[in-house]
């Protein structure tokens, strides 16, 4: 049941303190989040029946929840399949094939107005979609699929960052917003977010490539001391500054944790991320530039990645080398 569509005043001075606030209850499940279940176990058919025609699973395993299914559509095929249902780009080997799914219910997701209003009281009326924007579906580790060469985890937990840091450098200004949220209930042992309060104040931090978990903040260069795990229900949203060192733990349980990782800035300032497509949300002041059709937005993605399938070298998504100092 949504509870609010505007922050209290505890709640901004809380985020302003800490870095974080965990609004709750802030989105309708039924309305929001059980179309974008449905939407993607139609994705995972699909993907299903192309492996199994393809020879690299010998079930549909159709007679499966979607949470079940998947894990074991991606445990035999060695794959997360992760590409198959996001709806952002990956920041390398981009070809003309490259899956990504825009489907109609996540396109609603992003311009869901409860959301839209709870972004306003941290950036404003003038809302653009950031294209830095994820499902991320975390398989129990148990059952993940592994690098046959070194026996790591292909995805695993995520390292600790800041959202600052995952972005080019002409973002470095803007007013970028990170809106966090499970479709699914994500308790500590599912691998939900955790963060350490207050080091949004200290600014941006080196970062190192780290494997597949993505980039890291050294632990010498930031104690993770202190670090809040934030266990949370479909409905509840996490917001967080951009500066804020954050993590994923590991999914310890039986069951995968399914999350949107979005991104809203004012229209007008850079996204970090300039070769992806953004849109405008919302608009107070021009409400006629706002997107409202799911089917231009997914063919700008479809554009998006003719072009840079086209280029021979694409140019760098981050500002971090694994040669720095900090990193050896």
């Amino acid at each position: 049941m949504v509870t609010t569509t505007t922050l209290t005043a505890e709640q901004r001075e809380h985020f302003d303190r800490e870095g974080y606030v965990v609004v709750r209850g802030a989105i309708d499940p039924d309305r929001y989040l059980t179309p974008l279940l449905q939407e993607y176990e139609g994705v995972l058919d699909r993907l299903a029946r192309k492996l199994f025609a393809e020879g690299r699973i010998s079930n549909l395993y159709d007679h499966l929840p979607f949470g079940e299914r998947f894990v074991e559509v991606c445990a035999e095929s060695n794959d997360t399949n992760h590409q198959c249902f996001d709806f952002s780009l990956p920041q390398s080997n981009i070809k003309h094939d490259t899956p990504m799914w825009h489907g109609p219910a996540v396109f609603d997701m992003l311009r869901c107005p409860e959301l839209l209003d709870l972004v306003e009281d941290f950036i404003g009326p003038e809302i653009y979609s950031n294209p830095v924007q994820h499902v991320r579906i975390k398989m129990p580790e148990s059952r993940e699929p592994r690098d046959p060469a070194t026996g790591t985890l292909k995805m695993g937990a995520t390292n600790w960052h800041q959202d600052n840091g995952v972005v080019t450098p002409d973002a470095d200004d803007t007013q970028m917003l990170t809106v966090w949220f499970p479709l699914r209930y994500a308790g500590i042992e599912h691998g939900c977010l955790q963060v350490v309060p207050k080091t949004h104040r200290r600014g941006l931090m080196a970062h190192c490539p780290a494997g597949p978990g993505g980039l890291q903040v050294p632990e010498k260069v930031a104690s993770r001391e202190g670090a809040v795990a934030l266990p949370m229900e479909p409905g509840d949203v996490l917001f967080i500054d951009k500066m804020t060192l954050h993590n994923s733990l590991s999914n310890t349980s039986n069951e995968i944790r399914i999350s949107f990782d979005l991104r809203y800035n004012p229209i007008g300032q850079p996204t970090g991320r300039g070769a992806f497509p953004g849109f405008v949300a919302r608009s107070r002041t021009a409400p006629h530039t706002e997107l409202h059709d799911a089917h231009e937005w997914s063919r700008m993605w479809t554009e998006a990645r003719r072009i840079l399938a086209d280029q021979s070298e694409l140019k760098p998504f981050n500002r971090w080398s694994a040669d720095a100092p900090v990193c050896a």
